[in-house]
């Protein structure tokens, strides 16, 4: 089987890629830059192509004989771009890959998206039927995209399946890797009471659920939220990250109404000096939105059953961030 990740540079990329080798598949990693690969080729089965997916004459010689795309790439976490770069990448990017993959002969398209497609939760845990009220432009033009790739598909007989999935941490991911710092230097504090929920999701257990949307028929035109076995509060998350790196548990607390306009000023700034702001408006939903789902559809339809908690994911994921000189930690 041959298949093509695009945004394999990113942390998802990576791993998706080399859990598709060690299965056996041959793999065709394609981004914008290749440098975060630079240790893992080359090696066989692997194929490495720097591509635009928006530019559709580089993508169709990636995309020749292969029966799987894993579609990653997007526009994400760059505050600095524009609302029409979300819209072109997201929405647009993703349309014009998945009728180029149908033409191509491309026999499943996996089309990445995001819990974020349902903006605010109001009644957790939400579903698959759950309205989606996004209000951030990554949101609604993620949300924009599985509606395009949706119309593709319909229109061009593509076998197409969407999964959205929770907060996925593990070895790589730029965001844990900071929460891991923030905690190990005493900086980390609650915005708000520490209770609103979050759910995760292993890259293993990613992996996983991706191969399944790839080879299951039951996946084909249905959409699937995926994460762990269930929410913890955010106060759980932090003290399962400090067990895990051995430090103390954070307990410094600062009101929202103190931090909203901070965090908005600070992100004000760094854009007029066109500079990416250290925290955002964005960056608040970590702390404040209810992330909590059900993942009943994909147990029952690809009978995916999450192997990692959140206990053992975190020690894996410090494992394999702590540097060898790192201490224990502040017990």
């Amino acid at each position: 089987m041959i298949v093509v990740v695009t945004g394999a540079n990113g942390f998802l990329g990576r791993h998706l890629l080399l859990d598709q080798l060690a299965r056996g598949r041959l793999v065709r990693g394609v981004d914008l830059r290749l440098d975060r690969l630079a240790d893992v080729g080359p090696r066989p089965g692997l194929d490495l192509r720097v591509a635009d997916i928006c530019d559709l004459e580089a993508m169709a010689p990636v995309l020749a004989g292969a029966d799987v795309v894993f579609h990653l790439a997007s526009a994400h976490l760059d505050v600095t771009l524009g609302e029409e770069a979300y819209y072109r990448i997201n929405r647009d990017g993703a349309a014009g890959l998945a009728r180029l993959a149908r033409r191509q002969g491309v026999r499943r398209f996996v089309h990445c998206s995001s819990v974020g497609v349902y903006g605010e939760i109001r009644q957790p845990p939400a579903d698959e039927t759950t309205p989606c009220r996004p209000d951030l432009v990554y949101e609604k033009s993620k949300l924009a995209g599985e509606e395009a790739v949706t119309a593709a598909a319909r229109e061009t007989g593509l076998a197409l399946a969407i999964m959205r999935p929770a907060w996925v941490y593990g070895p790589g991911c730029p965001r844990t890797e900071k929460l891991f710092r923030s905690l190990r230097k005493g900086t980390f504090f609650y915005v708000g009471d520490g209770r609103s929920l979050r759910h995760c999701l292993y890259v293993e257990d990613f992996n996983e659920a991706c191969d399944r949307l790839a080879t299951r028929p039951e996946a084909v035109g249905e959409v699937f939220v995926i994460g762990d076995r269930g929410a913890v509060t955010l106060r759980e998350l932090m003290e399962a990250m400090a067990a895990a790196a051995g430090c103390r548990r954070p307990r410094l607390r600062l009101p929202r109404w103190l931090v909203f306009p901070l965090f908005a000023v600070v992100e004000r700034l760094f854009l007029r000096l066109g500079r990416r702001p250290p925290v955002s408006t964005r960056t608040l939903k970590f702390f404040t939105n209810n992330t909590a789902f059900s993942i009943a559809k994909a147990r029952q339809r690809l009978g995916f059953e999450p192997r990692f908690d959140l206990a053992e994911g975190m020690r894996r994921t410090w494992a394999a961030l702590r540097p060898p000189s790192a201490g224990p930690g502040r017990g």
